[in-house]
């Protein structure tokens, strides 16, 4: 009842008018973030941080609005997922499989509201659970040692490397591509220069949305313009705008089941939301089976990652409030933004801020009502932009990839690693060999090598080390198991050869 009559008084904060203005234009402003490749809501919080300190704007205020672009990129980053298959952040990577496929069925409205739905639902039972088992969980997350995250980052390769495109053997190929391009720029440790080929430009590693639009994007335009004339298949189709009653009853469970996972993983301190969505997509495809069309338009592919992601992005507030450790680059520079307004989070902040902790719970809640509010009017709107003549939307998607990723860091190699991605990408299609693994390789393989590397100094180089928590023993069978588990279901499903033939 604590936890409650706390929580009331965190919407008196919450339903005044500053802070109901601030949350709406927090989730306004990260939705339209999120739908462009390249700039992130780290880049928004970033340039608005300035603005905070000279309004001087309380610090509850401060981080309602910060909170609002957070989660409201986490939507937005769908929009051009599904629309463009050009995923704007590593943790819209597994929405564009199903949500770009139904695009291409013409059903990219029930995607795109299921997309709002999914994220509606992800971010309020989360909020709920960070009410009440905020403390629980910012104690376990301190269980999670540099051993403990290195097994859960192979739990999560080989989860999708085994489950993407039809061949276990090239998803893992296609992880172990995404590992090499990790290792590019400086040896964090010795900060000598690996694979950088005499390149400056590639001291700080391959940068992300320039591999991912290449992969994605400019390989589907090449994959179009192989199939004919852009006249020949007229206008991408769009159908009807909202989910079906069954579409809905089909991933209700979905949701619920993928926002527990996101938001446990969320609480994990440089877990966050990208791991959330891929394990969540993963898993859903597990309980599928045989019966799903996972990669193919399955809007359960669609459900699981959006309600993921933003359960995550409501989990990875615990460690940053109560341990004052950030469970990403977002939460990062939020941290440093409390710093600079005088707040430093602990384990006593929900004691010594309590404005702040519940006036920032309450606040979220409201903002998830602004986006669903929001967005589920204007999906018919995203849709009605396919209805573009093919002959100027393939151009406009390509323009939009060389001046998202040429932003980023203002230099002409980006473009051209762009455009080698982009062959590289086609090239892979055509071989079927899935894409996905590829960024996750790239994305996890600093969390996995610096976590080994830690795990190794601390033991004195002790590989044993790596099983001998219980949760550490619990990750490596769990990845043993999905290794496996393609060769089990292959062999249990393969009809019996008849006797003589």
């Amino acid at each position: 009842m604590d936890a409650l009559s706390s929580l009331a008084g965190g919407f008196a904060i919450a339903l005044q008018p500053l802070n109901l203005s601030l949350a709406f234009g927090g989730v306004l402003v990260g939705t339209l973030v999120g739908m462009l490749p390249g700039v992130g809501p780290i880049n928004a919080i970033a340039i608005l941080l300035p603005v905070i300190f000279v309004t001087g704007l309380p610090p509850e205020s401060a981080l309602i609005l910060l909170a609002g672009i957070y989660y409201g990129s986490q939507y937005g980053c769908s929009i051009s997922s599904i629309l463009l298959n050009v995923p704007g952040e590593s943790s819209s990577l597994m929405t564009a499989l199903d949500g770009y496929a139904m695009t291409r069925e013409g059903r990219s409205g029930p995607a795109l509201a299921t997309a709002a739905i999914a994220s509606f639902v992800g971010g309020t039972l989360s909020i709920f659970a960070l009410v009440l088992l905020a403390p629980l969980l910012s104690q376990w997350a301190i269980d999670f040692g540099p051993a403990e995250y290195f097994a859960l980052v192979v739990f999560a390769f080989t989860a999708l490397s085994t489950l993407s495109g039809t061949s276990a053997v090239k998803g893992l190929a296609s992880t172990a591509f995404g590992l090499w391009l990790a290792t590019v720029g400086l040896d964090p440790q010795s900060a000598v220069p690996r694979y950088t080929f005499g390149q400056i430009q590639l001291l700080d590693g391959m940068d992300f949305v320039v591999v991912t639009i290449g992969l994605f994007a400019v390989s589907e335009v090449l994959q179009l313009l192989e199939e004919g004339p852009v006249g020949k298949t007229g206008r991408l189709a769009y159908g009807r705008v909202l989910m079906s009653m069954r579409e809905l009853r089909e991933t209700t469970a979905t949701m619920l089941r993928a926002s527990g996972l996101g938001f446990v993983i969320g609480t994990l301190p440089g877990a966050g939301s990208t791991i959330a969505s891929f394990l969540a997509y993963t898993a859903e495809q597990r309980i599928a089976g045989r019966t799903g069309r996972f990669g193919y338009g399955d809007i359960r592919g669609v459900a699981a990652p959006e309600a993921a992601n933003n359960a995550a992005a409501t989990g990875a507030m615990i460690p940053m409030l109560t341990l004052g450790v950030p469970g990403g680059g977002t939460t990062a520079v939020m941290l440093g933004a409390l710093l600079g307004l005088g707040i430093t989070p602990g384990p006593l902040l929900i004691q010594e801020e309590p404005d702040l902790f519940w006036g920032l719970a309450a606040s979220m809640y409201v903002g998830n009502v602004f986006l669903l509010v929001l967005n589920l009017p204007l999906v018919g709107v995203f849709v009605r932009a396919l209805a573009l003549p093919r002959w100027f939307l393939m151009p406009a998607v390509t323009a939009l990839a060389f001046v998202s990723v040429y932003a980023v860091n203002g230099t002409a190699l980006d473009l051209v690693l762009m455009t080698v991605f982009g062959v590289v990408g086609w090239g892979m299609r055509k071989l079927e060999f899935p894409l996905a693994p590829v960024v996750l390789g790239l994305v996890l393989g600093p969390l996995m090598e610096k976590n080994l590397r830690r795990s190794l100094a601390l033991s004195g180089g002790d590989w044993g080390v790596l099983f001998d928590s219980p949760i550490a023993i619990a990750l490596w069978v769990l990845a043993l198991a999905s290794l496996a588990a393609p060769v089990v279901i292959r062999r249990m499903t393969t009809p019996p050869t008849p006797e003589g033939s």
